[in-house]
């Protein structure tokens, strides 16, 4: 399975995200997810992928392609 299908699966099972919505270019605003939502999606990527996302901050402004991208790069590390 790839990053980006990880991502979405996670955001399906965990907040409801409609699997339609979730594209590259998509903010994780339009897909609902504040400040508390980001931080309990870092949690569950390092748990479930087993990568450290401490040092990288995410806001509601950033896209699900740029999340894909750093969860990537820091699975490759």
């Amino acid at each position: 399975m790839s990053t980006a299908e990880e991502i979405s699966t996670l955001l399906v099972a965990n907040f409801g995200t409609d699997p339609l919505e979730i594209r590259s270019e998509v903010s994780l605003r339009h897909l609902r997810l504040d400040s508390l939502a980001l931080e309990e999606l870092r949690l569950i990527i390092e748990d479930r992928m087993g990568v450290d996302l401490d040092d990288v901050e995410l806001t509601s402004r950033d896209t699900v392609g740029r999340l894909v991208d750093v969860v990537h790069r820091k699975a490759a590390a």
